[in-house]
C-alpha cells in the first residue's frame, strides 16, 4: 500500500512544514511513504492523477485546506483502489466539520489516519468540477471568491475572514437575477443565493443544511429569494446555524434531490469547496463518481437528532 502525502506549503497561517513532517515520520518510523509539495494551483490534482495512474492501491493524504482536498478528490475520484483524506493545515477545513467539534484535531493524528477505515463518499458535479462538500452561487459565492484577501489578515479567523468579505459584498447588493430549476421548484427573478450541500459546512463554519449526509445519495439544496438588506441581516444568523425552517417559508425554497440547473443574467461564480468555477449557466448534480475517504476509527459524521429518532423508530 502506497502512502502519499501531498502538501500545500502555503495553506492556512501555520506554515511550519517541519512540524507536519515530524508527525509523518513518527507515524511511519520505517519509512514507506512519499511526500510531494505543491507549487501552485492544480498541482495537487495532477499529483493525485499520477498516483492513481499506476493502478495500485494507495492512500493519499491531502495536507492543506479545503482547496487542497478538492484538488486531490478531483484527481482520485472513481478509483476504487485509492482512498483520500485531509490532514488539516488550512484555515477552514470545512468538510471535516461534519465529524463534530473534535473532528479536526483527530484528523491531525497521522497514525490514526494511517490505520483508519475508509468508505465511499458522494460527489457533486458542477459543470464538470467535482466537489465533496458544498457548491454555492450568489452573494455567498461572491463572498467566498473574495475571502482569500481577508485570510491574509493575522487578526481574522476562517469565520472572521468570511464575515469581512460578506460585509463587503452585501454592501455591493445582495441579490442578482437567477433562473433556477430544482425538482418541483421553478424560479425566475432576483435571488440572494443558492447552496447545494453534500457536506454541511462552508465559509468558515456556515451550516445551511444540517441534515446533509455525505454518503446518502442525496443533495440538499436551499435557495433564498429576494430579500432586503435589513431582512438579510436578520436572517443570516439562522441561515448560518442551519435554522432555515424557522425562516418565513415565502422567501426560500428547499429541495432534497439529485440535480439543479441555474442560469444567471451575466457571467458569475459558483464556488465548489472553495474553488471558483466561472460561468453563466450551471448544471449541478449528484455525480455518478464517488471517492473513497478514510478517517480515524473513532470519529463519525454527526447525524441530526431527528434522523436518529427516525432511525430508531424504523422510519
Amino acid at each position: 500500500m502506497r502512502h502519499v502525502f501531498i502538501i500545500n506549503p502555503v495553506a492556512g497561517k501555520r506554515r511550519d512544514r517541519r512540524v507536519l513532517l515530524s508527525k509523518i515520520e513518527r507515524a511511519f518510523p520505517r519509512g514507506g511513504y512519499e511526500v510531494f509539495t505543491t507549487l501552485g494551483a492544480g498541482d495537487a490534482e495532477n499529483l493525485a492523477r499520477r498516483v492513481v495512474s499506476d493502478g495500485k492501491p494507495a492512500r493519499i493524504y491531502a495536507c492543506g485546506g479545503d482547496g487542497t482536498l478538492n484538488e486531490v478528490v478531483n484527481g482520485a475520484a472513481d478509483c476504487s483502489y485509492v482512498a483520500v483524506t485531509n490532514v488539516p493545515t488550512g484555515s477552514g477545513n470545512d468538510f471535516l466539520r461534519v465529524y463534530g467539534k473534535k473532528g479536526r484535531a483527530r484528523f491531525e493524528d497521522i497514525t490514526a489516519l494511517r490505520d483508519g477505515p475508509q468508505s465511499p463518499m458522494d460527489l457533486i458535479d458542477c459543470n464538470g468540477k467535482l466537489g465533496l462538500d458544498v457548491v454555492c452561487v450568489g452573494v455567498d459565492a461572491r463572498t467566498a471568491a473574495d475571502v482569500h484577501r481577508y485570510k491574509q489578515n493575522p487578526l481574522l479567523t476562517g469565520t472572521g475572514a468570511y464575515v469581512a468579505s460578506l460585509v463587503e459584498n452585501v454592501a455591493k447588493g445582495i441579490t442578482r437575477w437567477m433562473k433556477v430549476d430544482m425538482g418541483p421548484h421553478h424560479y425566475s427573478g432576483e435571488a440572494a443565493l443558492l447552496c447545494v450541500c453534500n457536506g454541511r459546512h462552508y465559509g468558515g463554519g456556515f451550516c445551511p443544511m444540517p441534515e446533509a449526509i455525505p454518503d446518502d445519495g442525496v443533495l440538499d439544496m436551499l435557495m433564498v429569494k429576494k430579500v432586503s438588506l435589513p431582512k438579510f441581516a436578520q436572517l443570516v444568523g439562522k441561515y448560518a446555524k442551519g435554522q432555515y425552517k424557522e425562516i418565513d417559508p415565502s422567501i426560500y425554497l428547499s429541495w432534497h434531490g439529485d440535480r439543479v440547473d441555474l442560469e444567471l443574467m451575466e457571467e458569475g461564480a459558483a464556488v465548489v469547496d472553495g474553488e471558483i468555477v466561472r460561468g453563466q449557466s450551471f448544471h449541478i448534480c449528484l455525480s455518478d463518481k464517488k471517492v473513497n475517504f478514510f478517517r480515524p476509527a473513532d470519529v463519525f459524521y454527526e447525524v441530526m437528532e431527528e434522523e436518529k429518532t427516525a432511525a430508531a423508530s424504523g422510519v
